[in-house]
């Protein structure tokens, strides 16, 4: 018999400032109290859970369904513009999407090789394509991916029209903080002479 003991498992604080910046370089504390601190980070924490959640998620989904991220947020597209009676064609995907044309074209070779999509002549534009989702990916994403969003669903429709809004400005105030630089500092501008 080994004489092992078990491991302990350490707790990391990933977002407690009080830890991670305590010199208040980054985030300035003064104005909270403890308490309200522990607030945030609770909330910073609840985050970070409903991040891995969704990942895990997603990745679920996607085996469910044996695709890709991009070929599920094409599905995804696809599937809301059929339900809101909008011709989808390669170019408004790709747009979305935010990938090339060439992307665009083994994209959707990949889902019609997969049975998941189909292409058909556009009704008023000779040169471009529609594309629908196939029935049967579309009852697959709905028993996989529309549950998942029904739920979420239901959460937010439990909460109070006041609660609701102060959510609705949190996440946008969240977008808001976006860094799109790929968190590189900003390159100050050159001397001039």
């Amino acid at each position: 018999m080994d004489d092992e003991t078990p491991v302990t498992r350490m707790r990391v604080v990933m977002h407690d400032p009080r830890t991670l910046d305590p010199e208040q370089e980054l985030v300035d504390r003064t104005r909270l109290s403890d308490d309200e601190v522990s607030q945030v980070v609770r909330v910073l924490e609840a985050m970070r859970r409903w991040r891995t959640t969704e990942r895990a998620m997603s990745e679920a989904s996607q085996r469910y369904m044996k695709l890709g991220e991009t070929d599920m947020r094409a599905l995804r597209f696809l599937i809301a513009a059929q339900r809101q009676g909008i011709i989808a064609t390669p170019s408004s995907i790709a747009h979305h999407l935010g990938i090339s044309t060439a992307s665009m074209t083994r994209l959707l070779d990949r889902l019609a090789d997969g049975d998941h999509i189909r292409r058909l002549p556009h009704p008023t534009d000779r040169r471009s394509l529609v594309i629908e989702v196939t029935e049967e990916t579309r009852r697959s994403a709905r028993a996989s991916v529309g549950r998942s969003h029904a739920r979420r669903f239901d959460v937010i429709a439990a909460l109070s029209e006041g609660e609701r809004d102060v959510v609705a400005r949190f996440f946008d105030s969240l977008v808001a903080t976006a860094d799109t630089s790929g968190g590189q500092p900003e390159t100050p501008p050159a001397p001039t002479q």
